[in-house]
């Protein structure tokens, strides 16, 4: 049922361990070669696109693979195989490139060195930011706002929050921000929450916290603020909505009609 997953899962595995046994100075150099940066994206931008999604710069993948089948599992399974993978290449491919134009913009700017041309920059993270974010179709109605303003809030401040600027947390972002756009165009089939769907959304949602987030202290403050204030906001709009509505349809007074 989740044969996308699966695929995707091994090949991650097999990369990894091949890159473990040629060493360090082997996994440095094809990382630097599938970099989704400038360089790379001007010299052969399909080639990078696609390898870049398969190579990931920690070697300790056993840590974080599980966290990642169990979000794209949740997706598989939410969205079938094929809007899975549309939603991670969405993330993997627009956010890449987004931020590509933007940090070109920067350099001919002066804002940024030219050496950010040549940054290191592999792995999952755009795609499974995607993926995060259409889960925001399979929220229920009421708390679908502040899941996002949640997530977007978290991301946004540990983007801001950084000393230097890291294109990678803006990236985070940006993939966030397309999957949950992407959402509106999703379809949830009819039964759509077991228990082993809502066993993968949590680790899911730990897997993406961490990968997008981490440690930041302030990022859980701001976020769970954000998300308050936006069920406060989303009741007291539903209430001004239901008062108008109720005033519309209410019957029309006939005191002081005389009857015969």
């Amino acid at each position: 049922m989740v044969r996308v997953t699966a695929a995707y899962a091994v090949m991650l595995m097999i990369v990894a361990a091949v890159l473990v046994v040629l060493g360090p100075q082997a996994q440095y150099r094809v990382i630097d070669h599938v970099s989704t940066n400038l360089h790379n994206l001007a010299r052969g931008p399909l080639g990078t696109l696609i390898a870049s999604a398969f190579v990931t710069g920690d070697d300790r993948i056993y840590v974080w693979l599980p966290g990642l089948v169990c979000l794209l599992a949740l997706g598989e399974l939410l969205w079938r195989g094929k809007g899975l993978v549309v939603a991670f290449m969405v993330g993997h491919v627009g956010a890449t490139l987004i931020i590509a134009a933007v940090l070109a913009a920067a350099i001919v700017a002066g804002w940024l060195p030219a050496s950010i041309a040549d940054a290191s920059d592999v792995g999952i993270s755009y795609g499974a930011a995607a993926v995060l974010g259409t889960l925001t179709a399979a929220i229920p109605t009421w708390w679908r706002l502040a899941w996002v303003c949640f997530w977007l809030a978290n991301a946004a401040l540990v983007a801001t929050s950084l000393a230097s600027f890291d294109f990678t947390a803006t990236g985070h972002v940006v993939a966030l921000a397309l999957g949950v756009l992407l959402s509106t165009r999703f379809r949830l089939p009819g039964e759509h929450w077991t228990p082993l769907r809502l066993m993968l959304l949590a680790s899911g949602v730990a897997f993406g916290y961490n990968a997008l987030i981490g440690f930041s202290a302030g990022a859980p403050v701001a976020g769970l603020a954000t998300a308050l204030i936006a069920l406060v906001a989303r009741s007291a709009v539903h209430r001004w909505s239901s008062r108008k509505l109720s005033r519309s349809v209410a019957p029309p007074d006939h005191c002081g009609v005389l009857t015969i």
